[in-house]
């Protein structure tokens, strides 16, 4: 029997700027109390079913099954297991993609879902070398194969701004505003302190387009994204309950409508949320315009307006109180953190009915989950 999955105790750590509040911090270090809070709400609100499952998204972290080692570390006991997703950019929100599914079906009752990533401590790995080279750093993943476009994400933001026609100007008008709309907002209902850091460390008031236009391309001398209309390399950690809208009746909750993964071209991996947006979208049978509020990852500036061009939404919607170019990007938790900022402001008093979250991710994929406010 078909069960309706919903969100409930969304919570994510501060975000972290690599190599400072969370310098020595560890991935299991950042996800084990954040699992510890939401089971905390949980049972505070009554909620005493037995966890199914951990399932966290994670990109750069030791292996040995992150989910499953943080589940312990937080005393969730042994007879809890967990599993550990990889889908880049999109890990966190992968995660809890998989959980609603397996509510849906009726298997589960009640999963911990999300990600977490630290930067700061990611272990280092190295190509094994030939008789007669040196080791090579390996310092990230092939997004795709030989014989197809492979670019790093900065190179791909600026050929998608230039193919797309935005310039320069208008990506720093976005961050200026993703900047200032942090700054004004108070996250800590939503966030669970850790190591002494309480609160989001990259966000910097008074960062105003004519400060921003004063930094220089950081991906090549003719490009347009910079330090400042681009996303920081972050840690983070973010998890939410996935249950059933019958075992959650009562709770502040967030319904799963509908999600969808697509594929896209590897060359421009920015606009892979398009297709996936418009497939669940399709799925559900709403439209652009019913979206009250969207939260894309913030990667680059050139990705969320893109993006937007792309489907005609409107801009007002985009990632009201600030994104990842504020914020910070801990890579697989950043789907995750989308989850819990739509959460904490939509089931405010007279929030936003219908709500979207989606990641472009590397080598050319999207993902999108669609949200409704439980009534």
């Amino acid at each position: 029997m078909s069960a309706v999955p919903v969100l409930v105790a969304a919570r994510r750590t501060p975000i972290g700027t690599a190599g400072h509040g969370f310098a020595e911090s560890t991935v299991i270090d950042l996800a084990a109390p954040v699992l510890e809070a939401v089971v905390g709400s949980l049972r505070a609100a009554g909620v005493d079913d037995e966890i199914d499952d951990v399932v966290l998204g994670n990109c750069l972290g030791p292996g040995g099954d992150p989910a499953r080692v943080a589940a312990l570390r937080a005393g969730l006991g042994v007879h809890v297991p967990g599993v550990t997703v990889d889908r880049q950019c999109g890990s966190g929100l992968d995660a809890v993609m998989q959980a609603a599914l397996r509510v849906r079906s009726g298997g589960d009752e009640l999963i911990l879902a999300g990600g977490a990533e630290s930067a700061s401590t990611a272990p280092w790995r190295f190509w094994p070398p030939r008789p007669e080279d040196e080791p090579v750093r390996y310092t990230r993943a092939p997004f795709a194969p030989a014989g197809f476009p492979d670019p790093d994400m900065g190179a791909a933001a600026d050929d998608l701004a230039r193919i797309r026609g935005i310039g320069r100007v208008r990506q720093d008008a976005y961050a200026a505003r993703s900047h200032t709309r942090a700054a004004a907002t108070d996250f800590g209902a939503e966030i669970v302190p850790v190591a002494g850091v309480s609160r989001d460390q990259r966000i910097r008031p008074g960062m105003t387009a004519q400060r921003l236009a004063r930094l220089r391309p950081s991906f090549g001398a003719e490009g347009t994204a910079t330090a400042g209309n681009s996303c920081g390399i972050s840690d983070g950690a973010a998890v939410l309950a996935v249950t059933s809208e019958t075992r959650a009746a009562g709770l502040p909750a967030l319904r799963i409508a509908g999600s969808a993964v697509c594929g896209s071209d590897p060359a421009l991996p920015g606009l892979g949320p398009v297709p996936a947006i418009r497939k669940v979208l399709r799925r559900t049978g709403y439209s652009v315009a019913d979206l009250g509020i969207v939260e894309i990852t913030e990667a680059f500036a050139s990705v969320v307006l893109a993006v937007s061009d792309e489907l005609g939404l409107d801009e007002s919607v985009l990632c009201p109180e600030g994104g990842a170019i504020a914020m910070g990007h801990p890579w697989g938790a950043s789907g995750a953190v989308l989850l819990v900022r739509l959460a904490s402001q939509m089931l405010r008093p007279g929030g936003p009915a219908l709500g979207l979250a989606a990641c472009a991710i590397g080598g050319g994929q999207g993902i999108a989950v669609l949200v409704e406010r439980v009534e």
